[in-house]
């Protein structure tokens, strides 16, 4: 009992869907971890004075509540999944965010009854503060890739988890911030917390799909680590 569960640490890690269920048994703290791009874009927006609201992809009837409550869509109009399309973004705007991976599993944690943070290289140490504060176990959501799902595409597929260096990378930051607090790591928590090389990040699979896409502007955004005092907290649906 409690293999799964990574029991006896006060940091855990794990991905997906699968990690959301595993570590949301017994962690008091889920930290959803997407770099490229959706807790980056996060970061940025709420940084900015923005909230965010999370969709899960291809949630029509989410979307259709989303712009009842007054949110701008994502895509629908200059502000995109992508960070480099809302760094002018105007304070005080609610963006709904849907995509496949982030917003996906940010509601996926809140059906867990835990508190859910979004977080990214970018706000690595402030996130790790504010998931300290908050007290209990701290389980770290790499989100990870789907294979066959182009995030900026309309592809109707879904594949299995994609594992990916940019994700680890940010669990990783937020780990060894976790870590200089006083909080143990289990082994999971403790590998990715010695992963993080943010120049490796143009290098990696995601990293160099988006950049071959002429997205490399968004890349140098994710790449930036500890420079946002931002931990976006989800309340009653919404991050800010």
């Amino acid at each position: 009992m409690g293999i799964w569960e990574q029991t006896g640490s006060d940091v855990r890690l794990d991905w997906g869907a699968e990690g959301v269920t595993a570590l949301g048994r017994e962690c008091a703290v889920l930290v959803v971890v997407d770099v490229l791009s959706f807790g980056t874009t996060t970061d940025l927006v709420v940084g900015r004075g923005g909230r965010v609201l999370p969709v899960r992809r291809r949630d029509e009837r989410g979307v259709a509540q989303a712009r009842a409550a007054g949110a701008v869509i994502a895509g629908e109009g200059e502000f995109t999944l992508r960070p480099s399309s809302v760094t002018e973004i105007p304070p005080g705007t609610l963006l709904a965010l849907p995509s496949p991976n982030g917003a996906t599993l940010c509601d996926a944690a809140a059906a867990t009854g835990a508190h859910v943070l979004a977080g990214c290289l970018r706000n690595a140490s402030a996130v790790a503060a504010k998931a300290h504060e908050l007290g209990g176990p701290v389980g770290l959501i790499a989100a990870g890739e789907r294979w066959g799902v182009n995030v900026f595409g309309q592809s109707e597929t879904s594949g299995p988890l994609r594992p990916c260096a940019e994700d680890q990378m940010g669990a990783g930051a937020i780990a060894a911030a976790l870590a200089g607090l006083g909080r143990s790591l289990s082994a999971e928590a403790a590998l990715a917390a010695r992963s993080v090389d943010v120049a490796a990040l143009a290098n990696c699979v995601s990293g160099r799909e988006l950049i071959e896409a002429g997205h490399g502007g968004d890349v140098a955004l994710a790449g930036q680590i500890d420079v946002s005092g931002t931990a976006p907290v989800l309340t009653e649906g919404v991050l800010g």
